[in-house]
């Protein structure tokens, strides 16, 4: 099993939307950068574990726990002209951009940024890396440890 970070932005998706989806599962539309494709296409599994990451707002940091619920499979926005995440270059029978599904498992207290930062077990955590802005980025097997007990949820 892996472990991964998935950021997301509030007003797009937020860990309370979550929570009220059916069965609490979310496709994770969007993603229109390549090597966060293929993270979703190549590495993720379903069961791998999630922290859902809020990003671009007043306190960013990790909002939840959750679970890959689906393989990748092709994003319906890219075909949709009305959706900001149109992509005119992309067809249905060659589609450029995937999604799997997100389940929530918990929702939990933020871990704001900057108690991550502190966190001496993160320092290397790579969303907490200077330039970092992919949306979707592995996590060790120690650092999704050292975030669940910093959570208080181990």
């Amino acid at each position: 099993m892996a472990h991964w970070l998935m950021k997301s932005e509030p007003g797009e998706c937020s860990i309370d939307d979550l929570a009220r989806a059916p069965s609490r599962t979310v496709p994770w539309v969007g993603v229109r950068n390549y090597q966060a494709r293929n993270f979703m296409r190549d590495q993720m599994r379903v069961g791998d574990d999630v922290l859902f990451y809020h990003s671009s707002c007043a306190e960013p940091g990790i909002a939840g726990l959750c679970k890959v619920a689906s393989s990748a499979y092709p994003d319906a926005t890219q075909f949709d002209p009305a959706s900001p995440y149109f992509d005119a270059k992309s067809t249905r029978e060659a589609p450029r951009w995937l999604h799997v599904d997100v389940t929530l498992v918990r929702k939990t207290r933020l871990l704001p940024l900057a108690e991550m930062r502190a966190a001496t077990a993160l320092a290397s955590m790579q969303v907490l890396r200077r330039g970092n802005r992919l949306s979707i980025t592995p996590v060790t097997p120690g650092e999704w440890r050292a975030v669940v007990q910093l959570l208080g949820t181990a």
